[in-house]
């Protein structure tokens, strides 16, 4: 698929970047963007470290094991760089440097530059910088887009930052507050993705479900996935919408994802606990009486739709008890799919310094308790749709030892996290959308036969 980012040339030669992504999907555009500018400025893409002339690694810092992760992954990229012929630096980007900033370059002399996740759409002049070359002067950005995505599906961010300033996380500190990404470069961004061959888009922010609220009267996510759907329509194209909180779900977005085709009965609404005091602990509102009315009405409002749900075990204070109605919340509300977390004890948050802190491996325990019980319930979804028929989005084509198999996604399931559906006879490329009759199941994957074969 064809990148999407316009090309420019430099009097320089070519130098390729290699680009290492750590964490979530916002991290993936992240990386994206810089990629684009990047190439826009001239620059290759090298695949591995011998064919780079600069490392660029986009770290993930939401949890200590994430960071821990980050530098870990950053060392050995200087190790395997220390073992070349030749200099090849080392760019630090995104949530680390925003999180711990000033006390990087100490502590990591192996890194040439840190650049926060605000400061990335200045990566030309830093590449340039630990390169020590020169080069035409960046233009301002304005609302061009810059995207280089290949896949059929592309992740498209909304917002950053975030104001709830939940106990447990550190999200505001490393992004910042919330705000709104303006509606028309959303359109033009979705746009060109669908004129460059992307089928799906899928809409994330770290609180999507306020969009709009800090733009002035007549914005909102209801008036978004509405205007989205419209640019997609000519494209067959899917809209696919992540992160919602229970209290945004308003009867106006209810509605637009009912009523507008393109956008898929998929919801995802992290509740992370039901018991209203942990949920208070946690600032954050909700009971499990509110938590059942909007899953009630989400599902007699839009028959048929999947749901996506996280939850947070371990929370300090969290009782025996309040575990034990989080475990039958979720029996009871048969989620599709359920991500398992148990709490990480993060420096600078409000949960951090509070007492009755849960032991590790209590926290293990129930971790591993909610998570067996999230299988049982999304297996089962899973296996529900065995004799249907869909359409599924080719993702990829892999060589196994009984020839090739195709391998993608259907509308219940989201890129990079819900399963696949596995397809071993029939001709498709990346991007095709082919129909498929759903023969069987194992675990949250599926198997499919081309229909018409």
């Amino acid at each position: 698929m064809a990148s999407l980012s316009s090309s420019t040339t430099t009097d320089n030669p070519i130098l390729n970047c290699l680009y290492v992504t750590l964490g979530c999907a916002k991290n993936e555009v992240d990386t994206d963007r810089m990629r684009a500018l990047l190439n826009e400025a001239g620059f290759g893409e090298a695949h591995d470290v011998d064919e780079a002339d600069v490392v660029l690694i986009n770290t993930c810092s939401f949890l200590a094991s994430a960071t821990s992760e980050s530098i870990d992954a950053t060392l050995d990229l200087a190790d395997d760089v220390a073992q070349g012929v030749r200099r090849r630096p080392i760019v630090m980007c995104g949530c680390v440097p925003s999180r711990y900033g000033d006390q990087l370059a100490g502590q990591l002399p192996e890194v040439a530059a840190f650049v926060r996740a605000d400061e990335e759409d200045g990566i030309v002049e830093v590449v340039r910088g630990v390169l020590d070359i020169e080069g035409q002067d960046s233009e301002a950005l304005g609302n061009r887009v810059l995207r280089t995505v290949e896949g059929a599906s592309a992740f498209v961010k909304i917002s950053d930052g975030c104001d709830r300033y939940c106990a447990f996380c550190a999200i505001p500190y490393i992004r910042g507050r919330y705000h709104s990404r303006p509606a028309a470069e959303i359109l033009d961004e979705v746009a060109e993705l669908m004129r460059g061959g992307v089928r799906e888009v899928v809409l994330i922010g770290q609180d999507t479900g306020i969009w709009g609220s800090d733009m002035g009267d007549g914005y909102s996510l209801a008036w978004l996935l509405r205007r989205v759907g419209e640019v997609v329509r000519p494209y067959n194209g899917w809209v696919r919408v992540l992160y919602l909180q229970p209290e945004g779900m308003t009867d106006d977005l209810i509605a637009a994802i009912r009523d507008t085709p393109e956008v898929l009965n998929y919801i995802d609404i992290p509740v992370q606990h039901c018991d209203e005091k942990i949920l208070k602990s946690m600032n954050r509102s909700g009971s499990l009486e509110q938590l059942r009315a909007v899953f009630d009405k989400l599902r007699s409002e839009i028959p048929g739709m999947v749901l996506r749900t996280t939850g947070l075990v371990g929370f300090p204070g969290e009782t025996d008890d309040q575990f034990d109605e989080l475990l039958s919340f979720v029996t009871e509300q048969e989620f599709d799919y359920t991500s398992v977390f148990s709490y990480s004890q993060e420096d600078g948050t409000a949960a951090a310094k509070m007492a009755n802190q849960v032991s590790e491996d209590v926290k293990l325990d129930r971790a591993q308790q909610l998570l067996d019980v999230a299988e049982e319930m999304g297996f089962a979804a899973t296996a529900k749709h065995v004799g249907e028929e869909a359409d599924v989005i080719i993702d990829g084509v892999e060589e196994t030892d009984d020839g090739v198999e195709l391998i993608g996604h259907t509308w219940f399931q989201a890129p990079d996290c819900d399963g696949a559906v596995h397809i071993a006879e029939g001709e498709a490329s990346v991007g095709d959308v082919v129909r498929v009759k759903l023969v069987d199941s194992f675990c949250y994957e599926l198997v499919g036969e081309i229909i018409g074969e």
